[in-house]
């Protein structure tokens, strides 16, 4: 038997006399891990408690001790005491840095909570209140043509006013976008000493109270030209509502562009013009469908440029340029202040139908431009992904025929397979071959 064989020896116990050898180092703790961000279960009780003390407190206060009434102040006068005692239970358990670091997050949360009950509560109440005439096909299809006051809900629709107001928006916005942008353009790359006088009048026009500028498009289009209230001098009166915001927002985003970018392109050659047109506004495209967003967003809604300048009529016209033409919120106005259950329950489903038409634009709008600058969709790298297999089997081919060296087709595949892998991943990165 080896000495490796042998069993391994006991240690002995150290007799009376014997020293204790020293201990070793200690067997070091298992890590433990630290979470970072997330909720606890103390901050939920934290919240919870404060919440529930608070609105005792408000209670026996605003109720029975100050001569206080009223749901508002109720309301403000618990979240103040909220606040409150959220900052002494947290400055029980936390350091201060931590207690003002978690009342801010509570307070932000608290805001993002409150606008989106009132999105909630303004949606249920236009639903509620509309889906009476909403709920029936002929509010989509037909006009109030041949509905009278008291009418039965099946009878009339908001069909008029729908294609009215996609008219007068389409015709503003098509006037509106151009013109804004140019605008932005001129006061962000070209300047000059024409650039301060363009940049004060957009931003007084920012300000401008939109029956001004009704007033202003009857006074010099309707009464001064001739041409009758219609569609089209409702666009107008929008296209100087909408044409600021546009401005203003695209003069912005132009900005942010990095100026490298056009220290890049006149390096390679590239005039003023050019620098704009490929460079400066393909990087601004998201930013630029936000301003013409912010645009619609302002003129699909405003009442009285419209009521001042198209008319309003209870037939269907789909001819933006002659006779009058009523939008939904035209529509609303007038329907809302009737004493007639049924034409109110149409002026709500009447806004139902404008905030239905609204979400719809911004979705539209950010799918569109939602895209980074030079990303490719799908089908592009779909696209260049079937001419590199197309590329490959060519260059199969044509090794087995012998006529083109296999290596450097095989090469140019692998090449053209890592530049769409890159600009995948790199938006910004331009293909090989695709300048």
């Amino acid at each position: 038997m080896t000495t490796l064989d042998l069993p391994p020896a006991t240690a002995a116990a150290p007799g009376p006399g014997a020293a204790v050898p020293a201990a070793g180092p200690a067997e070091p703790r298992p890590e433990k891990r630290v979470k970072l961000g997330g909720v606890t279960r103390e901050d939920v009780l934290t919240v919870a408690g404060s919440a529930i003390g608070a609105l005792a407190l408000n209670w026996m206060l605003y109720e029975r001790v100050l001569p206080f009434s009223g749901a508002f102040g109720f309301l403000v006068c618990w979240y103040l005491l909220f606040l409150g005692a959220y900052f002494t239970l947290g400055r029980l358990q936390w350091g201060p840095l931590l207690v003002r670091e978690r009342l801010v997050s509570v307070v932000a949360w608290s805001a993002g909570l409150l606008v989106l009950a009132l999105i909630v509560d303004q949606v249920g109440y236009l639903g509620v209140r509309g889906y009476e005439a909403a709920q029936h096909l002929n509010f989509f299809t037909e006009s109030m043509e041949r509905t009278a006051a008291l009418s039965p809900i099946t009878s009339g629709g908001a069909l008029n006013a729908i294609v009215g107001s996609l008219e007068q928006v389409g015709l503003a916005t098509l006037f509106a976008v151009p013109l804004g942008i140019a605008a932005a353009i001129f006061m962000s790359e070209v300047g000059g000493r024409m650039a301060r006088p363009v940049r004060t009048l957009v931003e007084a026009m920012t300000a401008l109270p939109s029956i001004v500028a009704g007033l202003f498009v009857l006074g010099i289009v309707i009464l001064t030209l001739g041409f009758d209230k219609s569609g089209f001098a409702a666009s107008l009166a929008l296209t100087v509502m909408m044409m600021p915001i546009v401005t203003r927002a695209s003069e912005v985003v132009i900005r942010l562009v990095p100026g490298t970018l056009r220290e890049a392109s006149y390096a390679l050659g590239g005039s003023q013009w050019r620098t704009v047109w490929n460079v400066v506004l393909p990087t601004a495209r998201p930013g630029l469908v936000t301003a013409v967003v912010l645009g619609v967003a302002r003129g699909i809604g405003e009442t009285s440029p419209v009521l001042l300048t198209s008319g309003f009529t209870p037939q269907f016209n789909a001819d933006p340029f002659h006779e009058h033409q009523v939008s939904l919120p035209l529509y609303i106005w007038n329907y809302v202040k009737q004493p007639y259950p049924e034409m109110v329950a149409r002026a709500f489903a009447a806004g139902l139908t404008l905030m239905a038409l609204v979400l719809i634009l911004f979705v539209t709008a950010r799918v569109l431009g939602g895209r980074r600058p030079g990303e490719l969709t799908r089908g592009q790298r779909r696209r260049i992904d079937r001419e590199a297999r197309r590329a490959e089997s060519a260059a199969r081919s044509s090794r087995r025929a012998g006529t083109v060296r296999p290596a450097a087709v095989a090469q140019s595949a692998a090449v053209r397979r890592t530049a769409v892998r890159q600009t995948a991943a790199h938006p910004t990165t331009a293909l090989p071959g695709n300048s």
